[in-house]
């Protein structure tokens, strides 16, 4: 039974996934399909720039989707300033007078990119204004607005297709890629507590612990998005920050838990210790996958339970050996990684406290009431 649970929620944290994938190839090919036809009966001299901006624009999110058509037409609407007022300005007959201005025209413009990552499409634009009339014999002025209708034209196609097929929110996102971590980190947690015992090498902990770390950069990129939601009155999900700092407190204590596994606890507390944190590692590895699968179902928080007595039995066998005085004979840096342990352990029983009151409010019943 407990197989085919584990098994469930393996499924739960990762089809979604794959759903959302399919879903942004659909609305990319819709949105370019829709820009060409449009561009095509607008008249427009080079519908790519409409087809090329529809395909930008449509993100995986609509958070993010908002974000690249506001930088990208802001970018737009400056370049084409900056090299429609270059290009008319100074006269460029020659090839070499040609180049003189395609240098003015890039170089202060590729400077406020290098700075401002935003606004990356402005050289571009100035370079496309500056160029095109030379290959399609228009005028500056002419080339300068046909861009910003194209680009225009493809943004809102775009935007507009993030919005209304398969829109897919940033707090999904937020609430597959928090799945996805805590299922990597339950996996890591039964690593890291055998190694407590046992040892673990470090080819074993840092790819396991850098791929906790990328897909944290991932939850704390899409929060931006689902916070841009939130603020644009698109989304009335719970704030993303206690999700975000939680996980963060939890990838902390893993950290400290690799720390105290680089070497085995003695034989005599390892044959008393194992069982007691094997105990844990099953029932913390298996609160987290099922908090997971709660974020993503819109469920209440699993019970925590069989954590805390796997906790507490853990805490009776310390006392235990206390009392023996088999932990007085440890060295001092046995001793150091020995009491870490207990000590991580108590603050993971804290962040899965914080964890409950997060999947409380990311559940379905919380946004009910």
């Amino acid at each position: 039974m407990k197989r085919l649970k584990n098994i469930w929620i393996w499924l739960r944290t990762r089809f979604p996934v794959r759903r959302v994938h399919l879903a942004l190839s659909l609305r990319v090919t819709l949105a370019s399909v829709l820009a060409l036809a449009a561009a095509q009966l607008a008249s427009l001299p080079l519908p790519l720039w409409s087809v090329l901006t529809a395909v930008i624009v449509t993100q995986m999110s609509v958070g993010r989707s908002l974000q690249t058509t506001g930088n990208y037409l802001l970018g737009t609407l400056g370049g084409a300033a900056y090299g429609g007022a270059i290009s008319v300005l100074i006269p460029h007959q020659s090839e070499l007078a040609l180049l003189a201005v395609l240098v003015l025209a890039v170089a202060p413009l590729a400077a406020i990119a290098a700075t401002r990552a935003n606004l990356n499409v402005v050289p571009i634009t100035a370079i496309i204004v500056l160029l095109v009339p030379t290959f399609t014999h228009s005028s500056p002025l002419d080339s300068a607005i046909n861009r910003v209708l194209e680009v225009a034209l493809g943004a809102v196609i775009g935007l507009a297709v993030s919005f209304f097929v398969l829109p897919s929110s940033a707090h999904r996102l937020v609430r597959h890629a928090a799945a996805r971590m805590l299922d990597l980190m339950a996996h890591g947690l039964e690593l890291l507590l055998a190694g407590v015992c046992e040892g673990l090498d470090n080819a074993q902990l840092y790819p396991l612990q850098d791929g906790i770390g990328e897909v944290l950069v991932e939850i704390n990129t899409v929060s931006g998005e689902a916070e841009r939601e939130r603020a644009a009155r698109l989304s009335a999900e719970p704030d993303t920050g206690p999700l975000r700092r939680t996980l963060l407190r939890l990838r902390h204590d893993l950290v400290m838990l690799g720390r105290a596994a680089g070497a085995p606890l003695p034989a005599t507390m390892r044959v008393r210790l194992k069982p007691r944190l094997g105990a844990i590692a099953s029932a913390a590895s298996d609160y987290m996958r099922a908090s997971g699968a709660a974020l993503l179902a819109r469920w209440g928080p699993p019970s925590l339970d069989p954590f805390v007595q796997a906790l507490a039995a853990y805490g009776s066998e310390i006392e235990a050996l206390r009392k023996e005085g088999l932990t007085l004979a440890l060295p001092a840096a046995a001793a150091e990684r020995f009491f870490a342990v207990g000590f991580v352990l108590e603050q993971m029983h804290q962040n899965f406290r914080d964890l409950e009151r997060v999947v409380t409010e990311w559940s379905a019943e919380a946004k009910a009431a």
